[in-house]
Order: C-alpha cells, then sequence, then structure tokens
C-alpha cells in the first residue's frame, strides 16, 4: 500500500494549490472500491501550506535547481569539516546566487499553476531551501515534492521534519547522497607502501658484508659487465672496502623508512586561526544574509510607506469630494424648499384668482339678467 500511496500523493501535491481539495477526494473516492485502508491514507493526506506547495512546485517542474543546492549544501558541509575558510566564503556566495534563482523559478512555476506568491511566502521559501543546504535530510524532504510546511535551519542542530513530509517512507526511495570527503584521506598511502618490512631494513650482523657488496655490485654492474670475466675475479673488495661498503649502504637502507615517515599525513588539528577563520567565514554569510533580508524588509517598508501615502491622499481627495457633495446637497435641498414654497405661493394666488375669476363671472351673469 506505501507504494500506491505514494503514486497518489505525487499526483496531489504536483497539482495547483485550490485543486488539491477536491483532487484528493476524488482519489480516495475512487480507491475505496478496490482498497478501503488506501482511501482513507489518501484522505488523510494534509494540504500544504502555500509555501511548502511552491516549493514542492519548483521540485517537481525544476528538479535541476533543488539538486543543485543539495550538492552546493553537502560542498559546504566538506568545507567546514576541513575548516577551509575561503571556500566556505565563495561557497556562501554561490549559495546565495542560487537561492535567488531557485526562489524565483518557484514563484514562476507558481504563478503558471494559478497563484501569485506573496513576498512574505517568498521569504519562507527561500528559508525552506536555505535548510535544503544545511541539512541532508531537509534536503531529501524537499526533493521529494511532499513537503507539508515550510522548513528553518539555525546551522547548529538537524532540521525539525517532524510532520513536514505526507509520505515519510518516499525519503528513503531518492538517491543516496555522495559520501562526503574526509580531509588528508586521498593523501595518505597505505601502511604497506610507506614502510618497508622489518627485515630488509635491518639486517643481521652476519648478513651486513653480503648487503654491502651486493649494494655496491648493483651500482657497479654497468661497469662490471663490460670487463672482462677474469677482471672482475682480480676486483674482490678488502674487509675494509666491506666495511666502508656496509657504511654507505646503511644511510641508502635508511631512505626509504625516512621518506615514509616524511610523506606520512599529519593529522588533521585545526589551528586556533583556522577555527576562527572558519568562524568569520559563517559570521560573514550570516551578515551577508541578514543583510540582505534587511534590505528586502525595507524595499517592503518603503513600498509600504509610498501605499500608505497614496491611499491617504486618496482618502483626503475622497474627504474633499464628499464635502463638495455634501454643499452641493445642502443647496439643493435648499433650492428644493425654495422652490416648494414658491409653489405654494403660486398655488395659493393662483386660486384666489380663480375665485376671482369666478365672483367676476357670477357678476356678469346677474347683471346680464338683470332688466334695465
Amino acid at each position: 500500500m506505501e507504494e500506491e500511496l505514494e503514486r497518489a500523493a505525487q499526483a496531489l501535491y504536483a497539482l495547483p494549490f485550490d485543486e488539491f481539495v477536491a483532487a484528493r477526494t476524488a482519489a480516495a473516492k475512487d480507491a475505496a472500491t478496490s482498497n478501503k485502508p488506501l482511501a482513507q491514507a489518501i484522505r488523510s493526506l494534509p494540504k500544504p501550506s502555500v509555501a511548502a506547495w511552491a516549493v514542492n512546485m519548483l521540485a517537481h517542474h525544476h528538479p535541476g535547481a533543488v539538486q543543485q543546492l543539495r550538492t552546493l549544501g553537502q560542498t559546504m558541509q566538506e568545507a567546514q569539516a576541513s575548516l577551509d575558510a575561503a571556500a566556505l566564503r565563495e561557497l556562501a556566495k554561490e549559495r546565495r546566487k542560487l537561492l535567488g534563482s531557485a526562489v524565483g523559478e518557484a514563484r514562476l512555476a507558481a504563478e503558471e499553476q494559478g497563484r501569485k506568491v506573496s513576498d512574505p511566502v517568498a521569504t519562507e521559501v527561500e528559508e525552506t531551501l536555505r535548510a535544503a543546504t544545511a541539512d541532508l535530510a531537509a534536503a531529501a524532504a524537499v526533493e521529494s515534492g511532499l513537503l507539508l510546511h515550510g522548513l528553518s535551519a539555525d546551522g547548529v542542530d538537524q532540521v525539525d521534519l517532524s510532520n513536514a513530509v505526507a509520505v515519510p517512507s518516499a525519503l528513503g526511495k531518492l538517491p543516496p547522497p555522495r559520501p562526503l570527503a574526509v580531509p588528508g584521506a586521498a593523501r595518505r598511502p597505505a601502511d604497506g607502501a610507506q614502510r618497508p618490512a622489518g627485515g630488509a631494513q635491518r639486517p643481521a650482523g652476519g648478513a651486513q658484508r653480503p648487503a654491502g657488496g651486493a649494494a655496491k655490485g648493483r651500482r657497479e654492474e654497468p661497469a662490471a659487465s663490460e670487463a672482462p670475466a677474469t677482471q672482475r675475479t682480480r676486483t674482490r673488495p678488502t674487509k675494509a672496502a666491506a666495511r666502508t661498503d656496509t657504511g654507505a649502504a646503511a644511510p641508502e637502507r635508511e631512505k626509504p623508512r625516512l621518506r615514509a615517515v616524511r610523506t606520512s599525513p599529519r593529522p588533521v588539528t585545526p589551528s586556533l586561526l583556522e577555527k576562527a577563520e572558519a568562524a568569520l567565514a559563517e559570521a560573514e554569510e550570516a551578515a551577508a544574509d541578514s543583510a540582505a533580508e534587511a534590505a528586502r524588509r525595507a524595499q517592503a517598508q518603503e513600498e509600504a510607506a509610498a501605499a500608505f501615502v497614496r491611499l491617504t491622499a486618496e482618502v483626503n481627495e475622497a474627504r474633499q469630494r464628499l464635502r463638495t457633495l455634501e454643499l452641493s446637497l445642502d443647496a439643493a435641498r435648499k433650492e428644493r424648499e425654495t422652490a416648494a414654497a414658491e409653489a405654494k405661493q403660486y398655488a395659493r394666488a393662483a386660486e384666489k384668482s380663480e375665485r376671482s375669476a369666478l365672483l367676476a363671472k357670477e357678476r356678469v351673469l346677474r347683471l346680464s339678467n338683470t332688466p334695465d
């Protein structure tokens, strides 16, 4: 069931953010017809946070960016283990560059899937990717594409991966990281190649003369091959010469042992200066990251301040328009009242005129009906 659950999770966590719940319900319904435990497991898959979803989009659509960060993080750990301050400084610069590029690709992938990533979410995405460079387990979680929430690293403790991955068993199926390099291991030859056997270095006292003669014989072999055999029989070394040869051969026998001692690597014992340089590199990296974050925060503050000024101006303008409209409304109200009063006045005048006209008409009728 684990493999089926992993396949279902990979499909779900690669979907657009707003389609996750409906797709999870449909997948659980399909699985319920044949495998109810699998359906329950699919139904229990949590919806990721927006930042985790953006990181998953990066892992699904730009896996090379995640792999680059994982490789860089391992290289930084090797440099930290060897206390290579210069390498740490260069790698810190490279990490800032890769993080910026990866965050941009994550935002683009999220936007292509129908959701824009805000600046606070982008900051959480960057923090998660930074944690992937500090911890191999965190890198595996990011690379799985099944992340549920953002990650954070303090540079000292391991990254907390509690409930961070939808299907934890999927982490064991990712490609293993390359083994960390041990400082000085490439320079350490085998012990058998360093130190010849003691019997070859220090022969017994009775065997010293043959060893000395053999050593000299090997050095004079080209000249002896040109001389007749009769001359070689007359050139046997004397006892004094044998002693001299033995004394000369002793330093020759000692040379391999001395060379082996000189070429054996010294144990890695970093000095206080190397430790200080490594700490300085870490501090410089942290300072650079803090400065970059401060710059982003300052830019966000400037944008917020500009928006506040713009909205304040719009509010003031709206208030001014409202005041003007209120004045216009008051004037219109007064005009309406005046017009109403005038209408009543003219209505009364018209009524009075009508009565006068009726009275006049009645008088005319009376006068016309009266005989002279």
